[in-house]
């Protein structure tokens, strides 16, 4: 706790404590920049995420539980890490030294059992190498191989039908057989980090390898976006269709662009491209902003890093950035804490480590992009108007009248249940993202010691158009299927910005 109260009074010295979304720094006249924005955002995660003693808090302000591995964490870790790309901050060394310290690292795994999931000691290799890139401390690239052999010289995950792409967990995917691009684009990640890192072409031939099994098995059909969950029953092998996660995309975008660095293919820069294209063309609400639908088990903070990797040379990839980054300012709370929908209002309850690391990505890779350029909150939902509805068991529908909604609900509200989504038709058209709502997916609610934690006031869905108009949203009941269970949604009400 020590240090954190140092790191704090330090930060607090060069910037200022976070405030409302309106708030600027200074004198009401003075201009507030994404450079302002970003040391804001440092702050905040200084202060509410951070405990102090190297590892994270999963949720603010009451806290579910501290760790300092796996995705949520991981998630923090890396957003740090481009803090530190933007800023070269000194106060980051420290910081990324202490929570080395803490870092767990895995071994590989023995047939036929493996500890470790496939995606966690991925995810954290990667934190790991983010942690060398800034403390310069071999012991953590050291875990950071470790970590990737859990998997890479471990045959526990790669049998089933197509043994090629990972199982998530053993024996055999679990109980369902799942398979997952979490497990499997971090993997490619991971290897072209510690190719860059040692020069050792073994990393860059297993990151190519899995890449070309990636595109096979997870990219979707009719559109150049990867979907996350395959079903693997020893048989055959399917996609749960059009589960477009942001992490998996962005790690697939991230992985283009660094295989075409590494190889001078350029086919591979041209696959980045064309992802990060759909993503900003179809996984965007009416008004352009990026809406990540897919519940607490997904981060966006790799999204982020993929598009700005393409930010220099595409200016569609720059735009995506800068917009969701404006955007996001006004999707803070009075702790200047971010919610997952960048486009939606500020959350009105607890705020995970899951929702948080996307808005502090984009913080500080906007002030990289354009430090200077002015930034002012958009008050979109200040004159919005509350709904206490009630509405569960699906099918029905909210008509409206207005440009943006908002719907408000308990995340993880049946601990543990399998059912827990729902099917989401803007104006007659589902989500391209056919997640649409995905309440009961909170590892909040399950991880120990947190069991039960449910998240009351949370915003299960947030869509925005340019313009006022007649609207209605229909909400259908989830089509059952082995990830997410059968169907489940209790909307407790709704936001309406005029």
């Amino acid at each position: 706790m020590r240090h954190r109260a140092a790191l704090l009074a330090l930060l607090l010295g060069c910037g200022r404590a976070p405030g409302p979304p309106d708030a600027g720094p200074g004198d009401a006249g003075s201009a507030r920049t994404f450079a302002t924005a970003a040391q804001e955002a440092a702050v905040a995660l200084a202060h509410e995420f951070y405990d102090g003693d190297g590892h994270w808090n999963a949720c603010v302000p009451a806290n579910c539980y501290t760790a300092n591995y796996d995705w949520g964490a991981d998630s923090l870790t890396d957003a740090l890490y481009l803090r530190w790309v933007q800023s070269h901050d000194p106060l980051i060394v420290p910081w990324m030294r202490a929570l080395d310290a803490t870092a767990t690292e895995w071994k590989p795994c023995v047939v036929p059992y493996c500890m470790a999931w496939s995606d966690i000691p991925l995810w954290d290799s990667i934190a790991s190498v983010r942690v060398f890139e800034v403390t310069e401390d071999a012991a953590a690239l050291d875990r950071a191989k470790s970590d990737f052999d859990t998997v890479a010289a471990s045959a526990a995950f790669a049998t089933g039908a197509c043994p090629s792409i990972d199982y998530q967990q053993q024996p055999n995917g679990g109980p369902i057989g799942l398979k997952t691009l979490e497990t499997d684009s971090n993997f490619v990640k991971a290897a072209l980090l510690l190719y860059e890192q040692t020069s050792d072409a073994a990393y860059l031939r297993r990151a190519a390898q899995k890449y070309r099994a990636v595109r096979r098995y997870f990219l979707d059909p009719e559109v150049p976006l990867y979907t996350v969950f395959v079903i693997d029953d020893g048989n055959a092998c399917a996609q749960v269709p059009h589960r477009f996660f942001a992490s998996v995309n962005g790690n697939m975008i991230w992985a283009g662009v660094h295989l075409s660095r590494a190889t001078g293919d350029a086919a591979y820069q041209d696959d980045a491209v064309a992802t990060a294209e759909a993503v900003a063309g179809q996984l965007s609400d009416a008004a352009g902003l990026f809406e990540d639908l897919e519940g607490e088990d997904d981060l966006v903070e790799p999204l982020v890093e993929g598009m700005s990797e393409l930010a220099g040379e595409q200016p569609f990839a720059r735009d995506w950035i800068l917009k969701n980054a404006t955007a996001a300012q006004a999707a803070r709370n009075g702790e200047g804490l971010f919610g997952r929908f960048f486009g939606g209002p500020p959350p009105g309850g607890p705020v995970t480590e899951w929702q948080a690391n996307g808005g502090f990505a984009l913080s500080f890779t906007a002030a990289a992009l354009s430090p200077d350029a002015p930034v002012v909150p958009d008050p979109f939902w200040s004159a919005g108007s509350y709904v206490d509805a009630g509405f569960s068991d699906p099918p029905f529908s909210i008509a409206f009248e207005g440009r943006g909604i908002a719907l408000v609900g308990t995340l993880g509200e049946v601990c543990c249940a399998g059912a827990g989504h729902a099917r989401v038709f803007v104006d007659g058209t589902e989500t391209f993202d056919e997640t649409g709502i995905w309440q009961n997916e909170s590892p909040a609610s399950v991880a120990p010691p947190s069991a039960s934690a449910s998240l009351p006031g949370s915003i299960l869905f947030s869509w925005r158009w340019p313009a006022p108009g007649t609207h209605t949203l229909l909400l259908e009941p989830g089509l059952p299927n082995p990830k997410e269970g059968g169907s489940y949604l209790h909307v407790q009400g709704y936001t309406v910005a005029p």
